[in-house]
């Protein structure tokens, strides 16, 4: 059950709540680049999340297989040098920019070709920024944060499995989608409106983006709620939560009296 929970907080945080745009404000380029038409903008969303799936899955079995302390592979190819117990404290995590880099640029490869061939009108649309995938900021945040969640933990228990790794992934993919698709109708919009001259451009892409962000702030929290509401430990009784209403309505009263 709380495997569950976990999965589904997980999934609503990346795609919503701690949204990968509007809360880490990464991504911002292709986020303001590819934003003027909502079907360009639907589809650099969908080829993220195509992207940063597949970028995912290379990171998770690359950190666990490879880079982290007492990675089978690391530790095998090690032992033919070292004793065997210098080869399970070999730590690899330092190489994990470059790793997930390369790692990346492969995916963005691999999605490139595919849409050359099966989508060629998407592809022409797309332009300079299907290659500027590559160093989209968001892709390499969701690596890290793997990464993070698998090294950077006490417990091993608690590190994240592949299909946990995939679904915060896949979701922070969906989030950049909602982020970029709702800005394009926006700004669709923006076209028809009379806007002063210096505000023409990037800088109401930039104000329309704070506004959005702000808007985004009001899911904070969120996630905090829902799981005390569904995690049967921490659900309370109707009484115990009645009663710190009331006595608060009751003290507003008598100020409001006063």
């Amino acid at each position: 059950m709380n495997y569950l929970i976990d999965i589904f907080l997980i999934a609503l945080s990346a795609a919503v709540i701690n949204n990968f745009i509007f809360y880490y404000f990464v991504g911002c380029c292709p986020f303001i680049g590819v934003s003027r038409r909502v079907d360009m903008a639907f589809g650099m969303g969908c080829a993220v999340t195509f992207v940063i799936s597949i970028a995912a899955f290379l990171s998770w079995s690359i950190t666990t297989m490879v880079l982290i302390p007492g990675a089978p592979i690391s530790s095998f190819i090690a032992g033919f040098f070292v004793s065997k117990d210098a080869a399970l404290t070999i730590d690899l995590t330092v190489l994990s920019y470059i790793v997930y880099i390369f790692a990346i640029a492969f995916s963005v490869q691999f999605v490139e070709m595919y849409m050359r061939k099966f989508f060629p009108i998407l592809y022409k649309s797309f332009g300079v920024f299907l290659p500027l995938i590559t160093t989209n900021c968001a892709i390499l945040f969701a690596c890290l944060t793997i990464m993070t969640n698998i090294s950077g933990v006490e417990n091993s228990a608690d590190a994240w499995d592949l299909g946990t790794s995939l679904l915060f992934s896949f979701f922070g993919g969906v989030g950049f989608t909602i982020a970029i698709v709702i800005m394009a109708g926006i700004r669709e919009e923006l076209e028809l409106c009379d806007i002063p001259e210096p505000f023409k451009g990037a800088a109401i892409t930039l104000i329309v983006g704070g506004i959005l962000s702000l808007a985004f702030m009001g899911f904070t929290g969120v996630d905090s709620g829902i799981r005390k509401a569904i995690t049967p430990e921490n659900k309370i009784s109707m009484t115990e939560s009645v009663s710190p209403f009331q006595t608060a309505m009751s003290e507003l009263k008598i100020r409001f009296r006063e």
